[in-house]
């Protein structure tokens, strides 16, 4: 009976030796650099400073630092078209490296997407009870939510930079959040939301609250 585990074992070891020696210097070769490039659209300008990106367009200017993630930013011009592309470098290559790529490149279009087109998020207040009522002050920078469950305290939120608060004209208990930064549009929203939380453990379906309701971009409402 001794005999048989150790058996086992060798033919395992056997087994796996030729394919691992074979597969590793090919991912070795393959591993010096991924890429990519996003095209940059008319009416954007793109600055590139080491790992800092600043996108200009006609609604503004934002940056974002990426100093975080081991990637290299350079713009580059299509010799085919003519046109400014962004390129991002990673020199290791593994599974992580892509996902950072990937996810470099979606910050910058959200960028992008900010300074063209802006955010829009949406906001509803949910009440079985008490109606919620809310009064925008400083021209849009900051929200005073009243009569949340009946409560007597007035809960005061202020909005993140470059982000404004309006109630909707057309649509009863809606609010609306506008900004260029994706970021702190939805953090934002979060902080409308967290401030009317309700604590206990509530078995009911529907809880007061103010809940986002739509995302989009000011652009297509326009």
């Amino acid at each position: 009976g001794s005999h048989n585990p150790s058996h086992s074992l060798s033919l395992s070891h056997t087994h796996t030796t030729p394919t691992g020696a074979k597969a590793n210097p090919a991912i070795q070769m393959k591993a010096i650099l991924s890429s990519d490039t996003m095209d940059i659209p008319e009416g954007v300008k793109i600055k590139v400073k080491a790992k800092m990106i600043e996108v200009e367009g006609p609604r503004g200017k934002l940056t974002r630092n990426f100093k975080h993630l081991n990637l290299d930013f350079q713009l580059i011009t299509d010799e085919a078209t003519g046109k400014k592309k962004l390129k991002v470098d990673a020199w290791f290559s593994s599974r992580k490296t892509t996902a950072a790529i990937r996810t470099a490149l979606s910050h910058v279009s959200n960028l992008i997407n900010g300074v063209t087109k802006g955010y829009r998020y949406k906001m509803r207040f949910v009440y079985a009870h008490f109606p919620i009522n809310a009064s925008i002050a400083g021209g849009g920078k900051s929200i005073e939510i009243r009569n949340f469950l009946g409560e007597k305290k007035v809960r005061k939120v202020e909005m993140l930079e470059g982000v404004s608060v309006v109630r909707s004209e057309k649509v009863k208990d809606e609010l609306v959040l506008d900004g260029n930064d994706i970021e702190l549009v939805s953090r934002s929203a979060a902080l409308i939301n967290q401030k009317c939380h309700v604590k206990k453990k509530d078995i009911r379906k529907f809880l007061d609250g103010i809940y986002v309701s739509e995302k989009g971009t000011i652009a297509d409402e326009e």
